[in-house]
């Protein structure tokens, strides 16, 4: 089956990618959007892999204010290249990057950035919600493991539900502008204000 120019195009608006590996995508899964656009992403996966230890000292701070003011969000995304941070698409992913800051709060970037502390802590107050609770002690150390992992994705910005597609992660767009831009790209930081209280 032949790729339709309306299937490359909501393929492209799913993953970033280009025409031709929008095509080729489509062709090699018979015309299935949903197949080719996981094809996509894997292969993002890889692309991100691949270029992981390149050195990344271009890029841009995308500063966004919220609500009159009330929030305000600065981010530094990198890339390998002068060229690729002048660009509007990665200026643009440094913008989603901020609005995404801006309306889930994250703490962290990443798990690995979690304080070992802060993990044991959230470890022992969900193992002592669960039972008081009054769940079996077999299901307690599954429970706590969810309640983990809850944490994690609702603290550690890679782990977050996009925001405008929460059928993919933050981590997950950011592997699909590497694969776009053909450079390694990374946050590097980022800090959110809100009116009255501290940075986080």
């Amino acid at each position: 089956m032949s790729a339709t120019a309306e299937m490359i195009k909501e393929l492209r608006l799913a993953t970033g990618a280009g025409i031709l590996e929008c095509r080729n995508a489509l062709e090699s899964t018979a015309g299935d959007v949903e197949k080719a656009t996981e094809l996509l992403r894997e292969k993002g996966l890889a692309t991100a892999a691949k270029r992981a230890d390149r050195e990344t000292r271009e890029g841009v701070l995308d500063l966004y204010s919220h609500g009159d003011g009330r929030v305000g969000v600065m981010v530094e995304v990198n890339c390998e290249t002068d060229f690729v941070g002048r660009t509007a698409e990665f200026r643009g992913f440094a913008h989603e990057i901020a609005l995404q800051i801006a309306a889930n709060s994250p703490r962290w970037l990443n798990v690995d950035d979690v304080p070992a502390e802060v993990l044991e802590e959230e470890r022992q107050e969900a193992r002592r919600q669960a039972l008081a609770d009054g769940k079996p002690e077999k299901g307690v150390d599954r429970i706590v493991e969810g309640r983990l992992e809850k944490f994690v994705q609702e603290n550690c910005l890679l782990r977050q539900p996009y925001i405008r597609d929460d059928s993919k992660t933050v981590a997950d767009l950011l592997n699909e502008t590497i694969a776009a831009t053909h450079e390694n790209v990374t946050i590097r930081r980022f800090v959110r204000w809100s009116v009255g209280q501290e940075a986080g």
